[in-house]
């Protein structure tokens, strides 16, 4: 594994997200000494926090899956998750409504899902859906410790036997042919195949390999902390503070200063200067290199995700066929697909992620009142409408998802709203989201693995990279790894697996520079 060569002792992070953190703990873990800067007033990056008239609103994430890989990251300083974060384990992980009136509650648990698929399906579909979770575990195991918690140096890092492990299990043929080998039912396949939005590409061109995000959501298990998502990034930024990093909120770094190939300070916004030996940049992938001063030429245009438009409402009530995660489909599915990533519409007919945090943690709203997040996929700001045209079309396209959602028996909806956020393209374009989407670059083939950007930056030998834009791709998970492996690009140390998660807050106390954990 190359990394970082020279000296290392001080190590500078640009921005305090998720990745930043890990990144953070893993530093702070090898003996490293670490500042962290952010823009913001607080951690967070995506997993933001919004204060509303009495309610608390998550402004990123609203799904926790593999907190061992968070857990990782606070046992680097002989922390743990577990004691700093309350997590409710949600059963079930999700309540799947369709268009036809039909419904199915998502459980992670194997007996309990196969027996909600026989209730909703009958047996053989049952017996398809036990084959299919076997399928997703030994394709989580064929691909996790080789191909995304790990640095890749060039392609030729595929050469491996998992390769061709993961070939023998179909991970090369289309995700929604290989749903299909093991589901008839055209409902239970969207149930285990919308996931590839996260990744930016449709179900039917999407790689099979990418049902390792259906793993994550539908067999690892799903939980909510306590406080929120922000909890999480809140946490971990208290745990990096007493492990002795210095936190500079409302710090936005304006230039790199650099001689010799590599960078020997961090210069702030206000002036003021940071000398360092490494920096890691957690940034959008367009503000970092505009801080390199270099864009890496790639063979293709860089393609991105479909973005979302989000309302947040707090309300006076709430409704009982709402779960903590609700997906909402409507009829389409395929043109849902084209619409978002090809035509560039808004959906005709919508499929909606509604979120209740309320459910399992009432402090988050006043007094008798209620949280919902309803998330509606929309294009991209290059394939679909520009930034500027959602000043006057989000206000159209929230009524319409508030007509939506009352037609679909949310009744009273938009009356029992007191106080709402609407965030649209538009304001991810603000933030600095290339192309107006918070899912960063879409996991095409030629985006993945050893081909996305690199987490090393060439020309710049101290500067490493990590997010959702470089290894190993978008997702709470995905993220926390990558801070991990951008530690490790600077200390030359592993780390944990996230295969053999370890936790407790005694296990890595008193870890050096030299202490491979």
């Amino acid at each position: 594994m190359k990394g970082v060569p020279g000296p290392t002792g001080h190590v500078v992070v640009v921005g305090a997200g998720l990745s930043g953190l890990a990144c953070a703990l893993h530093l702070l873990g090898a003996g490293r000494r670490v500042t962290v800067v952010e823009r913001d007033t607080g951690p967070g990056g995506r997993a933001g926090r919004l204060r509303l008239g009495g309610f608390e609103i998550d402004t990123g994430p609203t799904v926790l899956t593999m907190p061992h890989l968070a857990d990782e990251a606070f046992a680097a300083v002989g922390d743990s998750l577990y004691r700093r974060v309350e997590l409710t384990a949600l059963h079930p992980a999700y309540r799947a409504c369709f268009a036809d009136g039909s419904s199915l509650d998502v459980h992670t648990d194997g007996e309990a899902m196969e027996a909600e698929v026989r209730r909703f399906a009958g047996p053989a579909q049952a017996a398809g859906y036990r084959e299919l979770r076997e399928w997703l575990e030994r394709l989580y195991r064929a691909q996790m410790r080789r191909f995304i918690d790990t640095n890749f140096d060039s392609p030729g890092r595929l050469l491996h036997p998992d390769l061709a492990r993961l070939a023998a299990l179909g991970g090369f043929g289309r995700l929604d042919g290989r749903i299909r080998r093991f589901l008839s039912d055209e409902r239970l396949r969207r149930v285990f195949s919308f996931q590839a939005l996260y990744a930016g590409v449709a179900p039917a061109r999407a790689l099979a390999a990418y049902a390792v995000i259906a793993y994550m959501d539908t067999v690892a298990g799903v939980w909510f902390p306590k406080g929120g998502m922000h909890a999480l990034p809140r946490a971990m930024a208290d745990a990096a503070a007493e492990a002795g990093a210095e936190l500079r909120w409302a710090a936005e770094v304006s230039a790199l200063e650099r001689s010799a190939g590599r960078v020997r300070a961090v210069r702030l916004a206000s002036g003021e200067r940071i000398a360092c030996d490494a920096v890691v940049l957690t940034c959008e992938l367009p503000v970092a290199y505009e801080l390199l001063g270099r864009r890496p030429r790639r063979p293709v245009r860089p393609r991105h995700s479909p973005s979302a438009v989000v309302l947040h409402a707090g309300t006076d009530r709430t409704w009982p066929q709402l779960a903590h995660h609700t997906l909402s489909f409507g009829h389409a599915w395929e043109r849902t697909f084209d619409e978002l990533t090809r035509t560039g519409e808004l959906m005709s007919d919508p499929s909606l992620l509604i979120t209740r945090p309320t459910a399992h943690d009432p402090s988050l709203a006043p007094q008798g009142r209620h949280l919902h997040y309803v998330l509606a996929p929309c294009p991209n700001t290059t394939t679909g409408p520009p930034a500027t045209a959602w000043r006057d079309l989000g206000p159209r396209y929230r009524d319409s998802l508030v007509r939506e959602l009352e037609r679909r028996g949310l009744e009273g909806f938009g009356d029992s709203i007191e106080r709402e956020l609407l965030v649209t393209p538009l304001d991810w374009t603000a933030r600095g989201h290339a192309a107006g989407s918070p899912f960063s670059l879409s996991h095409t083939f030629a985006q993945t693995g050893p081909f996305r950007p690199r987490n090393l930056v060439r020309g710049t030998e101290n500067v490493v990279l990590a997010g959702c834009g470089t290894t190993p791709g978008v997702g709470v998970p995905t993220v926390l790894i990558s801070g991990k492996l951008a530690a490790a690009r600077i200390t030359g140390l592993a780390g944990l697996r996230s295969g053999r998660a370890r936790t407790g807050p005694s296990l890595l106390v008193g870890a050096g520079a030299d202490d491979p954990s």
